[in-house]
């Protein structure tokens, strides 16, 4: 009987498991997973989890793996891999061996330098765990900065400000949202933050933290102290990727895979944050996505591909974040795109087009209040996938339906 395992119980790693048993894989499934806990959502961490419900909100019952016939390792790391000898070992001194392999190792915080044993009074947000320490910070009365104006970090500024915490970011580029949102777009979250009464400071450098029993203190360069009951960090994320070096599979901004989702071991796979793949749609650009729908869509290819379906990465890229009542979402890659073109939705929500010289839709990009922006985004997702030249007149044009455009 064949044996599939996957390491990394985080959304892909789940989503790829239960995947394969729905594509009729009838041989013996491993999850492993570091945490001690069942395979859980993380969107809902700087949000929900905070704001409202402790409880992780996860993937499928706990109940629901063993149904499956999934058998769910949780508490326990893989130390190694054998990619010859097939096999892998786990913290806890098992030896696992394999058929075929999944990576879904996910991403780490990304830690601000100096700080990664930090215990105290500087904190990032990755795991249930992690939100958990947050909470008795998120209330009125404290003063929470954060480092770093990315999508974690305001999702963040924005759940502890509705928690009637004070709130400060700081942001060492000139603005925030800078990597992959259009600054008309960056601007409507910036108000947005502003008239909740967040406090935004861009293009500030930090020379150091300090924690001690009181308060945490941000020294910047220009002799200015900003002190917090808890600094967040939310610089970004770093692939994880030691098990699969030290196994020596080839990495490029993470695990290395082709357009099937196969590392330089064939018959080792990864998928999600921790691996970056070439984008057809893109002349093969190579690009790594951390989103949770990647997560979701890249497990779902992978359990095909190892059962041996052999099928391309052909998804657009999508992203979105929440904040206050607001909704920001982009679709596809801007990069190259030399047009931008605006059309008004009403209320004002909008979306942004950007096109390339030749008039390729090379990506789309929104917000608005609720899901007022949802539909367009993905008609746009739509034209993005067949390379489509749409009418410019038409795109910025409210009352042509992009529905149409589609079907030209």
């Amino acid at each position: 009987m064949s044996h599939f395992v996957i390491v990394g119980a985080g959304e892909c790693g789940a989503r790829a498991a239960f995947a394969l048993r729905e594509k009729g894989f009838d041989g013996a499934i491993t999850l492993i997973g570091t945490e001690p806990i069942a395979p859980y959502e993380r969107p809902p961490l700087s949000k929900e989890t905070l704001a409202h419900s402790h409880a992780p909100k996860y993937v499928a019952p706990p109940s629901r793996y063993a149904e499956a016939g999934i058998d769910l390792l949780i508490g326990v790391t893989a130390l190694d891999i054998d990619a010859v000898g097939k096999s892998v070992t786990l913290s806890d001194g098992r030896l696992i061996g394999f058929d075929k392999l999944l990576l879904a190792t996910g991403a780490d915080a990304r830690p601000f330098p100096g700080t990664l044993n930090s215990a105290g009074r500087v904190k990032s947000l990755r795991t249930h765990a992690d939100a958990l320490a947050l909470c008795d910070a998120m209330m009125p009365g404290k003063h929470i900065a954060v480092i770093g104006g990315g999508f974690i970090g305001l999702e963040l500024a924005a759940t502890a400000r509705k928690l009637g915490a004070n709130v400060t970011v700081v942001e060492g580029l000139t603005r925030v949202l800078k990597r992959g949102v259009p600054e008309e777009i960056a601007d409507v979250i910036v108000e947005r933050h502003r008239g909740e009464g967040v406090v935004i400071r861009c293009g500030e450098a930090i020379s150091s933290l300090e924690e001690d029993n009181e308060a945490a203190r941000i020294r910047l360069a220009d002799g200015g102290v900003i002190a917090a009951d808890i600094i967040l960090v939310g610089i970004g994320a770093l692939p994880n990727i030691a098990l699969a070096e030290a196994s020596g599979l080839a990495i490029d901004n993470g695990i290395a895979v082709n357009d099937r989702l196969q590392t330089s071991a064939p018959d080792i796979y990864a998928a999600g944050d921790c691996c970056s793949f070439p984008l057809a749609l893109y002349d093969g650009r190579r690009v790594r996505l951390e989103s949770w729908r990647n997560a979701q869509e890249q497990g779902a290819l992978a359990a095909a591909n190892m059962m041996g379906a052999n099928e391309p990465i052909l998804a657009v890229p999508w992203f979105w974040s929440d904040q206050y009542d607001l909704t920001l979402q982009i679709t596809g890659l801007a990069e190259g795109a030399t047009i931008i073109l605006r059309r008004e939705l009403g209320d004002s929500a909008f979306l942004l087009f950007h096109l390339d010289d030749a008039g390729r839709l090379l990506a789309a990009s929104g917000v608005g209040r609720g899901n007022v922006i949802a539909r367009d985004i993905r008609l746009a997702e739509m034209l993005i996938a067949v390379r489509a030249h749409p009418d410019p007149a038409a795109l910025t044009a409210s009352h042509v339906k992009l529905k149409s455009l589609l079907a030209a």
